[in-house]
């Protein structure tokens, strides 16, 4: 039986001290690993880092300034003498009806998912290639970037952003030897994520109602799905985009249900109530 053997190799993961991020750093430090992770909030990673273990080191950094993520790298490559891969899973979302939505938070998502993914693959690449060496990119999407989704759009466009930016480095890429793969997850509930995107209780009986599997992911999954694409396992595998949900995809973007159970001016009211949660808790 194979195993996934991670041994010997430097990943990093950008928002890796909390949710889907955590979970794959965890996986990746079971198959031998050593695992960078960065987010904005010092305190969050360094504790993530101390739960974790040796194999994990913390740093900080905002993927959105080009500067911050050079800072990162540089610093990452002289502390571990090596780069495998990078794992772009920083993001950010929240409900809003489209006309309400301000441009300042439509930038916050973009910035952080699209112009944060460009940085960090734009580093490692052009590192990869001065120095001759492989690599990967695995990149965080969604299930509904092909398809857009209602209620949620600055995530749509940046998630369809950063899925184009996949696909034409993984072929542009490819003389290099460097792979650019990404996976693109269903429900999988994480506490920051669900407090945001879920209004209560009975939206989520209603949304899980529609899971064709009656359940929602294992982030352990998920961790096992990335260490395989990034494992010596899949060396052929280059420019795809992996969906793991369940096949809850197959009925419709996952957020389109919230306008099938409730009207559109009780829909505006439940997502003001939870940005002013979520502004409550900073």
């Amino acid at each position: 039986m194979l195993a996934i053997d991670l041994r010997g190799k430097v990943i990093v993961v950008t928002g890796g001290g909390t949710g889907l991020g955590r979970a794959m750093t965890e996986t990746f430090i079971q198959c031998g690993a050593q695992v960078a992770i960065c987010g904005r909030r010092t305190h969050v990673v360094e504790e993530a880092a101390q739960a974790l273990g040796p194999a994990v080191r913390p740093y900080t950094c905002d993927v959105r300034s080009w500067e911050s993520v050079d800072a990162f790298l540089s610093q990452v490559v002289k502390d571990f003498g090596r780069l495998d891969a990078v794992v772009n899973n920083a993001a950010g979302n929240f409900l809003a009806a489209s006309e309400r939505l301000s441009p300042k938070g439509f930038r916050a998502v973009v910035d952080i998912v699209l112009l944060g993914t460009f940085h960090v693959s734009r580093w490692a690449g052009a590192y990869w290639i001065e120095n001759k060496l492989p690599g990967h990119i695995l990149n965080i999407v969604t299930t509904y970037t092909e398809t857009g989704c209602a209620f949620v759009l600055p995530s749509a466009a940046a998630k369809a952003g950063v899925q184009a930016l996949t696909l034409s480095l993984a072929y542009e890429w490819a003389p290099y030897g460097i792979r650019a793969n990404a996976i693109a997850p269903g429900p999988f509930p994480t506490e920051g994520a669900w407090s945001r995107l879920m209004p209560n209780g009975d939206f989520e009986k209603e949304y899980k109602k529609r899971l064709p599997t009656g359940r929602y992911g294992n982030p352990a999954e998920l961790g096992a799905l990335a260490a395989f694409l990034l494992s010596d396992l899949a060396p052929y595998i280059t420019g795809a985009v992996i969906p793991i949900d369940g096949a809850e995809r197959l009925q419709g973007a996952m957020f389109n249900y919230l306008a099938q159970v409730a009207d559109r001016e009780t829909l505006k009211e439940v997502f003001e109530r939870l940005r002013q949660v979520q502004g409550e808790k900073g």
